[in-house]
Order: C-alpha cells, then sequence, then structure tokens
C-alpha cells in the first residue's frame, strides 16, 4: 500500500506562482514513475505531468510553465506552477504509475486526496 499526500495549494492571481508537493510513502520511492492530474467542476481529470527516473512528460497546456520535480531523499514530487492562468483552477493530484500511458488517468493508483488550486483574474 502506498500512500500519497498532496499540499501546497491555494489561491493565487493570474500570473502568479504556487508550488505543490505530493509525500509517498514507500521504500521503494526512487523506482515509482508519478504523475500529477487535476479536475476542474465538470470536468475529466486531465494529465498535467509526469516524471520517471529519468525524464518528464508534461501535457502542451502547462508546458513552459509548470515544472516537475522530485526528491528521492524526501520521498517528494513537486510541481512548480509559473505564470498561472485561470483556466488551470483545479483540484490536483498526484498518482502513481502503473504502466502503459503515463498520459492516461486509468494507468495510475494510490491516489492521494488533492489540493485545490485557483486562479483568479
Amino acid at each position: 500500500q502506498v500512500q500519497l499526500v498532496e499540499s501546497g495549494g491555494g489561491s493565487v492571481q493570474a500570473g502568479g506562482s504556487l508550488r505543490l508537493s505530493c509525500v509517498a510513502s514507500g521504500r521503494t520511492f526512487s523506482s515509482y514513475t508519478l504523475g500529477w492530474f487535476r479536475q476542474a467542476p465538470g470536468k475529466e481529470r486531465e494529465f498535467v505531468a509526469a516524471v520517471t527516473q529519468r525524464r518528464e512528460y508534461y501535457a502542451d497546456s502547462v508546458k513552459g510553465r509548470f515544472t516537475i520535480s522530485r526528491d528521492n531523499a524526501k520521498n517528494t514530487v513537486y510541481l512548480q506552477m509559473n505564470s498561472l492562468k485561470p483556466e488551470d483552477t483545479a483540484v490536483y493530484y498526484c498518482a502513481r504509475f502503473t504502466g502503459g500511458s503515463v498520459y492516461t488517468p486509468t494507468n495510475y493508483e494510490y491516489w492521494g486526496q488533492g489540493t485545490q488550486v485557483t486562479v483568479s483574474s
């Protein structure tokens, strides 16, 4: 069993920044591929970013603005979000990848409880 706990959400104005954190339990954190997803009211959960041991993946909508990183010593994955836009408003979740496409939410397990990000114009 892996537990994931997100934090760092909040309310900011457009153009602002936030850094989300996701702390994971488990002794083999360094071997995990982890992803961030988001879900806005009335919309489906969508891929934001993922990080393996060697590379990062991003949704086109966040490329150049968001950066995913990991600190294996702290069992933590981060999502640095810059130049935030109102359309980034959503609940953000982290999850552990199980296989297949990193862009597909059904290929993840052990979801966190989510953290709310609200961007005002």
